[in-house]
């Protein structure tokens, strides 16, 4: 198994991030430093910061209604992280972002090839947002935001988009580009004041209120991770 798959399945963080512990040094594989690529079998001894990892935990899947200014970080230092919000008794990271003024579902878990499945934009998962923009957003201007809108150099992938009200609508996006909305509302001349996100895949915020999180369900779950 590649190290970065065995440090995820204990709960510790994302493949990603562990790519980026190994490559600081800062984890040892029976011993010695180790590298990417490296491969660990049963029996192995591997250390983060020198502290020994290995007991697979049991997978956790929550879904979290994030207010506005809660931080989607696990730095501890941080105030107003997403973990101390939750308070969950295991270490438990995001899949994705909200940045800090939007608010609505997120997941998250201790299951790091689950972030990877979800986050890969070629996989075309749905994540569903509700949009209330600062003035009365024309026809025009939805058409465009559902065909694709320039914003840092490329253009957005095809959305879908309805209508709410005059000044609301709600998008399904298959990407996650940095503040895509908000920065997709600004190229066409509106400000995103307010921002939720509703769904993810088969999942659905519900009726959580501001704050509350639950543990997926197992048809949940079947869906999500097949």
């Amino acid at each position: 198994m590649r190290l970065n798959k065995f440090i995820s399945e204990t709960g510790v963080c994302s493949r990603r991030e562990a790519d980026k512990w190994i490559e600081a040094g800062r984890v040892t594989c029976n011993g010695q430093p180790a590298v990417l690529g490296t491969q660990v079998s049963q029996g192995d001894e591997v250390r983060i910061d020198g502290e020994l990892i290995g007991v697979k935990k049991q997978q956790v899947y929550i879904a979290l209604n994030k207010p506005v200014g809660i931080i989607c970080t696990t730095e501890s230092h941080i105030a107003d992280n997403i973990i101390d919000h939750v308070g969950f008794p295991e270490r438990i990271f995001p899949v994705g972002r909200l940045d800090r003024d939007s608010e609505g579902l997120i997941l998250l878990t201790n299951n790091g090839d689950i972030v990877n499945e979800i986050l890969r934009s070629e996989n075309n998962h749905e994540k569903e947002y509700v949009v209330t923009v600062d003035r009365p957003i024309t026809d025009l201007a939805l058409r465009m935001m559902a065909d694709g809108v320039k914003i840092m150099g490329e253009v957005t992938k095809p959305s879908k988009v309805t209508r709410i009200d005059a000044q609301s609508f709600r998008i399904i996006l298959t990407q996650g580009l940095n503040r895509q909305i908000r920065r997709m509302c600004s190229a066409l001349g509106y400000k995103a004041q307010r921002l939720q996100r509703v769904r993810i895949m088969n999942v659905q915020l519900g009726t959580l209120k501001p704050g509350e999180w639950r543990h997926l369900t197992p048809g949940e779950l079947k869906d999500l991770i097949g």
